[in-house]
């Protein structure tokens, strides 16, 4: 296997350090242009809806303005839900981006609204759009939008997204289960599993990823990578320390339950009861904890075992030092600048 690649997957999630959500971006800009110095893969969005706590509605616009900020790294979406959108429009933003900064720009594919029901209503303005599933139809739309290649009897062969077929990012389809894999191995797409969302299918699906992919026009090998929860510090105690608040909230998420951005100090005073104990130790598996040379000998486990070259972490420190300074530790152990 090659040397293992480190990316990340920003939320622009609120924590009591920030106070504005010029903040919260300001500071997702500050850790982008950090990591694009040290050497990390790529920087990526998530796109979320009708939330308190995060500022990613719409990532297109984080991934024009970082882009921007940086020089090398490359900066996209983990993902762009795609029934919120139309497919053309979607093609139409990242022909732009990918313009913009030729070469540096990920479209990532999610199939899940990143809300709940009456948002995504919202969004869509159509009851009966929700309870269809238009994906299959809008990937194979938005495909044929980036490369000028729709079928000849399709309604929209004649419209372009753009004036150059070339003008098309690297596009990802994403998963956390058999769903959305088997789009990727329809059309031969790189794919990205959340082993944040459910560890336990991580090495299956990615498995069976590699063993059933197969040449396309957008693909000659097979290309995955496994996103995962980390934080990592100069000690296991410190790297605890900073994972405390992200525990507890995955925790009490998992029980129907939320503490909205639990602090510090609730995290570390908080009393889990006997069921919420439980779940606490079923999601650690969702969890990379501990100094730099633990993490980097369990997330080496998880490449072996996922097979992929490239770990994405599902970024959600709450504190702005602690957070730079496990990049910086992580980038310094895997010998990435």
């Amino acid at each position: 296997m090659s040397k293992l690649k480190l990316s990340i997957l920003d939320l622009a999630k609120f924590t009591e350090e920030t106070k504005t959500a010029t903040d919260v971006l300001n500071h997702s800009t500050e850790i982008a242009k950090l990591a694009d110095q040290l050497g990390y893969t790529r920087y990526w969005f998530a796109e979320h809806h009708n939330t308190s706590m995060i500022m990613s509605m719409f990532p297109e616009i984080m991934v024009a303005h970082v882009a921007s900020q940086t020089k090398r790294i490359r900066v996209g979406t983990g993902g762009v839900m795609l029934p919120n959108h139309s497919a053309f429009n979607v093609a139409e933003r990242f022909a732009m981006l990918e313009a913009l900064h030729p070469g540096r720009i990920d479209l990532g594919i999610g199939r899940a609204p990143g809300t709940d029901g009456r948002t995504a209503f919202a969004l869509r303005r159509s009851w009966e759009v929700i309870k269809q599933d238009p994906f299959p139809e809008q990937l194979t739309d938005l495909l044929g939008f980036f490369g000028h290649n729709l079928p000849a009897k399709h309604p929209f062969v004649n419209i372009k997204s753009s004036p150059d077929p070339s003008l098309t990012p690297e596009i990802y389809m994403l998963g956390s289960s058999t769903g959305g894999v088997e789009f990727a191995l329809e059309k031969g797409l790189p794919f990205v599993f959340a082993a944040q969302i459910n560890a336990d299918l991580a090495v299956p699906v990615l498995k069976m990823y590699r063993q059933r992919f197969k040449p396309s026009v957008y693909l000659q090998e097979p290309k995955s990578i496994l996103s995962i929860m980390v934080f990592t510090a100069e000690t296991d105690e410190e790297a605890y320390y900073q994972a405390a608040p992200a525990i507890l909230h995955w925790t009490l998420l998992t029980t129907g339950k939320s503490i909205v951005n639990p602090t510090f100090e609730e995290a570390l005073s908080y009393k889990y009861s006997l069921q919420e104990e439980a779940v606490k130790q079923n999601i650690m598996r969702k969890f990379v904890i501990g100094s730099p040379d633990k993490v980097a000998e369990k997330l080496s486990q998880w490449a072996k075992e996922t097979i992929v070259d490239e770990i994405i972490i599902f970024d959600l420190y709450s504190q702005m030092e602690g957070r730079r300074k496990g990049y910086e530790l992580l980038a310094k152990e895997f010998g990435l600048s």
